[in-house]
């Protein structure tokens, strides 16, 4: 049994990553709880003023995005009919990465599926801003879903990692089930740059083997600026369909995925990210 976050602001993007989770488990026992976070600020004007005096603010809102959440539900279990899945609906009035915090702690949440928001016009911006807050700040693993993205069958997966810190089983283990589940070939991009030599790259080497069969090794030295540039030519060339990192301290994503790389260059990932946290 696996339990899934689905946090959702009922946009096309959140409603297609809920598609994508459904269909990526869909031979797997799960519990998927649908979050929605509201927050005042989000209440405009106009419905202010269509409040009645028997109603709060608060009422009116969480009335509106649970009926939003029941209406989701139901479409998803009419559309897949899959008994394996159970579907539990949620609205909070609370900070969106508190709240996210304290649902995965207390469902004992193994895997947050988000959507994210491919680069445009002149923000050039790889993730919805509430995605980026999730993968830097939750500490359950993250799978970011791009814009209009479908599932595959996740023939070929790249874990690329800088080998600064050993790996256990713990840590990888979401990468370790989507590999088991749909006998994907997993890539594994060892990446050296000029600041941080492959410390741990002989022993996670031997733990990656031991957990993985027939797995493909690449070995890459690049400069921080074209590492962005660097791991998506390699996604193109090898047709691979799920990104996975593991983040320390976010110190590899945030050299991955920073600002002034993003905005260099004028593409963004249109593979799945999985992030994986070693802290």
């Amino acid at each position: 049994m696996k339990t899934i976050l689905l946090p959702t602001d009922f946009s096309k993007n959140s409603i297609n990553s809920i598609d994508f989770a459904v269909t990526l488990f869909k031979d797997v026992e799960c519990d998927f709880y649908l979050l929605n976070v509201q927050r005042a600020s989000s209440f405009i004007s106009d419905d202010m003023m269509s409040v009645t005096s028997s109603s709060t603010i608060y009422n009116t809102i969480v009335s509106a995005a649970k009926k939003s959440l029941s209406n989701t539900i139901t479409r998803i279990e009419k559309s897949y009919k899959n008994n394996k899945h159970r579907f539990h609906s949620m609205v909070d009035y609370d900070n969106f990465i508190d709240s996210i915090n304290q649902v995965s702690e207390k469902n004992g949440v193994d895997l947050i599926i988000m959507g994210t928001k491919g680069a445009s016009g002149l923000q050039k911006v790889i993730f919805g801003s509430n995605t980026v807050r999730v993968i830097e700040h939750c500490k359950a693993p993250v799978l970011a879903i791009p814009d209009k993205c479908v599932i595959s069958n996740l023939n070929k997966i790249v874990f690329a990692t800088n080998d600064m810190a050993s790996f256990s089983t713990s840590h990888i283990k979401p990468l370790i089930d989507l590999v088991k589940l749909y006998d994907s070939k997993l890539h594994v991009l060892h990446i050296a740059d000029e600041h941080h030599l492959a410390q741990n790259l002989g022993e996670n080497i031997d733990f990656i083997n031991s957990n993985f069969e027939s797995t493909l090794h690449d070995y890459v030295d690049v400069k921080t600026k074209d590492m962005y540039q660097m791991v998506h030519e390699y996604i193109i060339e090898n047709d691979i369909e799920m990104l996975c990192i593991v983040s320390e301290k976010h110190s590899f994503l945030e050299r991955l995925f920073n600002k002034n790389l993003v905005e260099t260059f004028a593409f963004s990932i249109d593979v799945p990210l999985l992030v994986m946290n070693n802290y």
